[in-house]
């Protein structure tokens, strides 16, 4: 398989590039790659790149996009920050992929048991731990959780299901971000020139499904 060109790209809609990615993760759980020759797209891509999605995701080890939706190089731009929300910076990251390099889709990628959102539930209950930027970034978590917690039920990574609600309700808050904020996408989305849409990665089977 070789990498994606200019004319590759031009031809794949944001419907395909979601097609892509979902038979991509089909082949993945089904530890069935496809074939390429990762040292011809490195030649491939000498000139340039062409990607068709932006897959924003955490920086958990299990996560890689690359992997787990069985792309090559020069396939997609991966951004990735603990607890896959966004920022002015990577709003700016993902403009560029999609306005200036041509990306059809953009993904928003949570997974469970995630290790930044435990720490925001657990943020009331553990000792400063003195790491004044981490402390900073599960603090974006905070909102969301006062907004899905139920009266009298237990604020702690130990409650599975608010665990995973918090990690659905993330993703999308991210995507609302992300069109709240990004004029650019927004307007690219509405004129069907991209998709913006949801996923989660389970951690025990390598499953993908789509919000």
């Amino acid at each position: 398989m070789k990498a994606h060109t200019f004319e590759t790209q031009a031809t794949i809609t944001p419907e395909k590039a979601l097609e892509i990615l979902k038979e991509g993760n089909g082949r993945f759980v089904n530890n069935l790659k496809a074939n390429r020759d990762l040292l011809a797209q490195v030649n491939d891509t000498r000139e340039g790149q062409w990607p068709f999605a932006v897959i924003l995701s955490c920086i958990d080890s299990r996560t890689s996009a690359e992997l787990i939706f069985d792309q090559g190089l020069g396939d997609i731009f991966s951004v990735r920050i603990a607890g896959n929300f966004v920022n002015q910076d990577i709003l700016g990251s993902m403009e560029f992929g999609c306005n200036v390099a041509g990306s059809k889709l953009v993904v928003v990628l949570g997974h469970t048991k995630c290790g930044a959102l435990k720490g925001g539930l657990d943020a009331e209950q553990i000792e400063p731990m003195g790491m004044e930027n981490l402390n900073h970034l599960i603090g974006h978590f905070d909102p969301l959780i006062k907004g899905i917690i139920q009266d009298g039920e237990e604020r702690s990574s130990k409650n599975e299901d608010l665990l995973e609600r918090l990690n659905q309700q993330n993703v999308k808050h991210t995507i609302e971000e992300i069109r709240n904020n990004s004029t650019t996408l927004k307007n690219l989305e509405d004129e069907g020139k991209i998709k913006i849409v949801g996923a989660n990665y389970d951690v025990e089977t390598g499953v993908v499904t789509w919000i």
